[in-house]
């Protein structure tokens, strides 16, 4: 059992290292040579590498941070695929009550890494990117469902945290319509609160109607003052 503990802990470190990889920060200080943390909203998330360096760079770290979502998971299904291998796994271990379990808590280890970075003095994304990557790992009907809320939601907005929003509380409905595991339904309802609790001063500028559509640069309230 220590052993398989073991695993497991180490499994989740790896997600977490994996979510706090600065995809958006290593770009934007190679591409413009500054702090993305210190221009826009201050997110190294694909949002403010669009606003920062355009559609192309954006899209890259985009996907970059999409990616390390998808290989959290993949670390954790790999774990059992190892251990079942080597007959570590205790007999007393119900592997289909455990999976479910370990795999949210490696997603809910990659979002963490990536909206507080070790790499970056505990700061970083709001994690939609990472997110999405997760989703589309645990399950794909539930990944392509919610990147559609969030295309449709952008393509008649054109503001892009509207569609993380809305598509983060899209995500445990449709965890339930397609019978999801109760684990995944528990993370879809967490990490939906934790992605709309990232977007808070976002809530507060679209309810303000200030928040930029795509194209637009983020005017922070220093710049106002200082206009």
């Amino acid at each position: 059992m220590a052993t398989w503990l073991s695993l497991c802990g180490a499994v989740v470190i790896v997600a977490y290292l994996l979510g706090s990889f600065p995809t958006g920060y290593i770009a934007v200080k190679q591409l413009k040579g500054i702090d993305i943390r210190e221009v826009g909203s201050g997110s190294t998330g694909a949002t403010n590498v669009l606003r920062t360096l355009g559609k192309g760079p954006g899209a890259f770290v985009l996907g970059l941070d999409c990616l390390k979502g998808v290989l959290a998971i993949a670390s954790g299904y790999y774990l059992f695929d190892f251990a079942a291998s080597q007959n570590l796994i205790p007999p007393t271990v119900d592997i289909n009550l455990w999976q479910p379990w370990l795999v949210i808590l490696v997603g809910s280890a990659a979002i963490l890494g990536h909206s507080k970075s070790i790499f970056l003095g505990f700061t970083g994304g709001k994690s939609v990117a990472t997110s999405l990557g997760i989703l589309l790992a645990m399950n794909w009907q539930v990944g392509l469902a919610t990147l559609g809320v969030f295309a449709f939601v952008v393509a008649i907005s054109r503001i892009v945290s509207l569609g993380s929003i809305l598509g983060a509380i899209a995500v445990p409905i449709e965890m339930v319509i397609l019978h999801q595991p109760l684990a995944y339904i528990l993370f879809a309802i967490a990490g939906g609160l934790y992605v709309i609790f990232r977007h808070r001063a976002n809530i507060e500028r679209l309810l303000a109607g200030t928040e930029p559509k795509i194209g637009q640069k983020l005017v922070t309230e220093t710049e106002q003052q200082n206009a």
